[in-house]
């Protein structure tokens, strides 16, 4: 899940329990310089080469947002760029896009990117390339680190690995316990109530859609 929301305005990363908090409360602008979302000051901070800003781009293209045209060819195009910047998150979306291409090859090399620089739900696509790869073990493997940071889906996922392969010995009782204990530990050194909130209604989404690597 990702809990941060970029903001191009003040080039702000902000905490999405605290966006969520500012728009409950009925203001929809920025919740750190209260300005409205300004697509020149957008375009400015792309061409000066803003990780964050291009991979936001890119994010606009892919879902049609701002007012452009859904391309996710373009979206591919600066989701590269991005990640030849460095950010993280465009290791990610470039791994999501490939991954949903079916491109499993590409998809684990940059799930694997943004994985090593820190992106606890690429590590969890990461264990769904692996799991589709043939690579039951190492999906286990990333299952469990991305839980115990406090990926809420990697650990909804570990259970049920565990309801399914606990006979073939991927997934015991002990490790659950273990990870689940370090999943609730990570889980309550970042609480706060407006993010209790918005986790709250983002896993029961989740729990809706029952996606799942099973």
């Amino acid at each position: 899940m990702d809990m941060e929301r970029y903001y191009p305005c003040c080039g702000k990363t902000i905490c999405a329990g605290c966006v969520h908090s500012c728009r409950q409360s009925g203001n929809h602008k920025c919740p750190y310089c209260n300005a409205d979302q300004d697509s020149k000051t957008d375009e400015e901070r792309v061409e000066a080469n803003d990780p964050a800003s291009i991979c936001l781009l890119g994010d606009n293209y892919e879902h049609g947002n701002g007012g452009l045209q859904q391309d996710q060819a373009k979206a591919m195009e600066l989701y590269a760029r991005a990640a030849e910047l460095g950010y993280s998150k465009a290791y990610y979306r470039l791994g999501d896009g490939y991954f949903g291409g079916g491109d499993l090859k590409k998809a684990k090399f940059h799930f694997e990117a943004a994985t090593m620089a820190g992106h606890e739900v690429a590590r969890y696509n990461l264990a769904r390339c692996e799991k589709d790869l043939g690579n039951m073990e190492r999906a286990i493997k990333h299952l469990r680190i991305a839980a115990s940071a406090g990926c809420f889906e990697a650990m909804h996922v570990l259970i049920e690995c565990f309801e399914s392969f606990e006979e073939d010995g991927f997934v015991n009782r002990e490790s659950i316990d273990t990870t689940l204990a370090a999943y609730n530990n990570s889980c309550a050194e970042m609480r706060s109530e407006s993010r209790d909130i918005y986790v709250q209604k983002y896993n029961q989404s989740i729990m809706e859609s029952e996606t799942t690597i099973t």
